[in-house]
């Protein structure tokens, strides 16, 4: 990722992508399964799903409990704002409305499997970021530049592991872990 000098209300995005040898079936069965991703995820440390749900639809809301060595710890509810099996699966942090932050998975059919791309936007809303940046705001540009490689490095980790599962799954002829 490039400097960009992008402030908070620019609302900065990141994107990764990677091509899987497996369909889009095979990889929205992970993708899908929001409670896989604290297993892979570098700040993510559990999901659970409000209201009675036990999977993503349009509407339904899960609370992300994350950490992060210089932030702590923090609790989220998300938003699920596109669903669309096996093409699209998107939430929106905190307020639907004015998310904090919009998380996006892609799945694409490719070249016989799945170009897998997640993509993320930072704000509207105020995080927890807008707190670093209240308290220092000479240095707002490279704050969001740190967290926007730290969400990039992270992103291409979470794809990676997505990635080798399906994979897996695939030769060993299972369609889930």
């Amino acid at each position: 990722m490039e400097w960009t000098g992008a402030r908070y209300a620019d609302r900065p995005t990141v994107e990764v992508h990677t091509w899987i040898a497996a369909s889009p079936t095979q990889v929205w069965a992970l993708v899908s399964d929001i409670e896989l991703m604290p297993r892979i995820s570098a700040e993510l440390r559990s999901v659970e799903w409000l209201d009675g749900r036990s999977g993503p639809a349009p509407g339904a809301r899960f609370i992300g409990r994350s950490a992060h060595e210089a932030l702590g710890e923090w609790a989220t509810t998300s938003h699920i704002v596109e669903y669309e099996p096996s093409r699209v699966l998107a939430w929106a942090v905190e307020d639907a409305q004015h998310p904090t932050a919009v998380w996006r998975f892609t799945l694409e059919p490719r070249d016989g499997g799945t170009l897998l791309t997640q993509w993320m936007q930072m704000g509207p809303g105020r995080s927890g970021l807008s707190f670093a940046i209240d308290r220092m705001p000479e240095k707002e540009q490279k704050i969001v530049f740190v967290r926007m490689r730290e969400f990039e490095a992270n992103m291409t980790v979470t794809l990676e592991e997505i990635k080798k599962l399906a994979e897996s799954a695939r030769t060993s002829g299972e369609a889930s872990l």
